[in-house]
C-alpha cells in the first residue's frame, strides 16, 4: 500500500494545446541548495513525450472538488487527441510556459533537473521554479483541511480531521 497526494501534471502538445496526465507518484528531495519535486511515471504517455520535448511541467495538486476532472484526465489518453470532454480552465504558468489548471488549490512549476529511466518508469527530478496558491495560505502555515487533497490507495479518498504537531502527542521527557 502506497498512499499518495493525486496531482495533474500540465505539459503543452506540440501544437501548444494544454495536456493533463493524473500522477500519484510524487515526492521531494533536498538538493544541495534546493528542494526538487520528484514525479515517477509509467509506461508510454504523452504527458512524458512533451517532458521529453520542453524539459517542463506543472503539478497541479488535486482537490476534492476536482475528483471529476481527475477521473476524467485518467480515463482518456493525449496520444488519442485533446483531452476536451469536460470544460476545465487553465492558463500559463506564472513563472514557465506551461499549463497550470485555475481550480487546483497548489500548483507547481516546474524544470526537470535529472531524469531517472526504471523499466518503463521514468523518474524527474524537477527544480521548483515557483509555486501558486491560494489566498487562505499565503503567510500561514499549511494546512492540509483549506487544501482538501485528494489521496489516493486504490481509489480515491480525503483527509479528515487535523490532529496536531511534532511533539503534541509525545510524553517523554
Amino acid at each position: 500500500m502506497c498512499v499518495q497526494p493525486a496531482f495533474l501534471i500540465g505539459t503543452y502538445n506540440e501544437d501548444d494545446i494544454a495536456n493533463f496526465c493524473p500522477i500519484t507518484w510524487v515526492s521531494c528531495t533536498w538538493d544541495t541548495d534546493h528542494l526538487l519535486l520528484i514525479i515517477s511515471m509509467n509506461g508510454s504517455k504523452k504527458t512524458k513525450d512533451n517532458i521529453a520535448r520542453t524539459g517542463l511541467l506543472s503539478a497541479n495538486l488535486v482537490s476534492t472538488d476536482m475528483l471529476e476532472l481527475l477521473d476524467y484526465f485518467g480515463s482518456c489518453s493525449g496520444k488519442d487527441g485533446q483531452k476536451n470532454g469536460i470544460p476545465f480552465d487553465c492558463e500559463d504558468g506564472s513563472v514557465l510556459h506551461v499549463p497550470t489548471l485555475n481550480l487546483s488549490k497548489w500548483v507547481y512549476e516546474c524544470e526537470v533537473a535529472n531524469t531517472v529511466q526504471t523499466g518503463d518508469s521514468t523518474t524527474y527530478f524537477c527544480r521548483i521554479k515557483n509555486i501558486q496558491h491560494i489566498e487562505e495560505l499565503r503567510n500561514t502555515e499549511i494546512n492540509l483541511i483549506a487544501l482538501d487533497p485528494v489521496v489516493y490507495s486504490g481509489g480515491y479518498y480525503s483527509i479528515g480531521d487535523y490532529l496536531g504537531k511534532i511533539g503534541d502527542f509525545c510524553k517523554a521527557g
